[in-house]
């Protein structure tokens, strides 16, 4: 516990150090102002970025649950619950799994010891799942209808096979930002590249901010780009960006200049989008298309469900 401890430490000194101390270098024919850059870059981004997106990486977690479901007629509540009241009570036995996916950027290398930065709520599942039962009228009731409990979770970098193992070092829920490490079974045959630029202030930010984002949308490493709107919605300095999203972009770094290529800075991650929910109605899981003809009026069961569009 004391070598963990240890461990978390260097991490985060390492990696506020190193952005405290980065060095900002002067660009020819660039408006120094100290500030954040509003217009396009004039020089080319590919060798800074490139440099950056080997340190970014897509990031699993998967959590497993035992569950226990209850018959309607036993009136079960949460204060009843103990460990002998669930296996005398319960009727049934599952077990499910669920799944999140996201970015991470490697902030620590060194030696056997890896660190990633990325957002809580990928690697931040409930360790038990409670459903209630709904009265004739849909409305929920004190009583039990299942109970899980989370048996174990994993969480892993695909394209880093020795990295299948982390743990959750240090995460906090409200500003949704989390580091997540292990010691790996051998030290790398080769240099594992760690995101060494300042970290920046997103109070700094202003409308119109120029900022590159990367990450992994639909599992696909991609670097997008957009502006700020709303700089410091709120006590967390949070802003929006008018840039394309998609699921799996949540940890994504979000990358500000100042002073023109290459000084970036890391100025925030990625941690929602909007999206649009629109109810329709389908057939079951069992409707088979090959099957349907548009000439004849469908007759199975039809199911409400939602639609998410980002």
């Amino acid at each position: 516990m004391f070598f963990r401890h240890i461990f978390l430490l260097i991490v985060i000194c390492t990696f506020w150090v190193a952005c405290i101390y980065g060095v900002k270098k002067e660009v020819p024919g660039h408006l120094v102002d100290h500030r954040y850059d509003s217009e396009f870059p004039q020089l080319p981004t590919a060798p800074a970025l490139k440099e950056i997106l080997s340190t970014v990486h897509f990031l699993n977690t998967v959590a497993f649950y035992r569950g226990y479901v209850f018959p309607s007629e036993v009136k079960l509540t949460v204060k009843d619950l103990s460990p002998q009241v669930i296996r005398q009570k319960a009727t049934q036995e599952i077990f499910f799994n669920h799944t999140a996916s996201g970015t991470a950027t490697m902030v620590y290398a060194q030696g056997r010891y890896i660190a990633l930065l990325t957002c809580a709520h990928i690697i931040n599942f409930p360790d038990t799942i409670v459903a209630y039962r709904v009265d004739k009228y849909d409305r929920p009731t004190p009583f039990l209808e299942s109970v899980a409990v989370k048996t174990r979770q994993h969480i892993y970098v695909a394209d880093l096979p020795l990295a299948d193992k982390l743990k959750v070092l240090i995460k906090d829920d409200v500003l949704d930002v989390a580091l997540v490490g292990q010691e790996l079974e051998r030290e790398p045959l080769n240099p594992i590249p760690v995101f060494d630029y300042p970290v920046g202030s997103a109070k700094e930010l202003d409308w119109g901010t120029f900022v590159y984002m990367i990450g992994f949308p639909k599992g696909q490493k991609m670097i997008t780009r957009g502006l700020v709107s709303q700089p410091n919605r709120n006590a967390q300095a949070s802003f929006l960006v008018d840039a394309p999203f998609n699921r799996g972009f949540s940890g994504g770094i979000v990358l500000a200049l100042r002073d023109g290529v290459p000084n970036f800075e890391l100025v925030g991650l990625v941690n929602s989008v909007s999206v649009n929910r629109q109810l329709y109605l389908a057939p079951g899981k069992d409707f088979v298309y090959t099957r349907f003809r548009q000439e004849h009026p469908y007759q199975g069961d039809i199911y409400v469900k939602q639609l998410r569009q980002i």
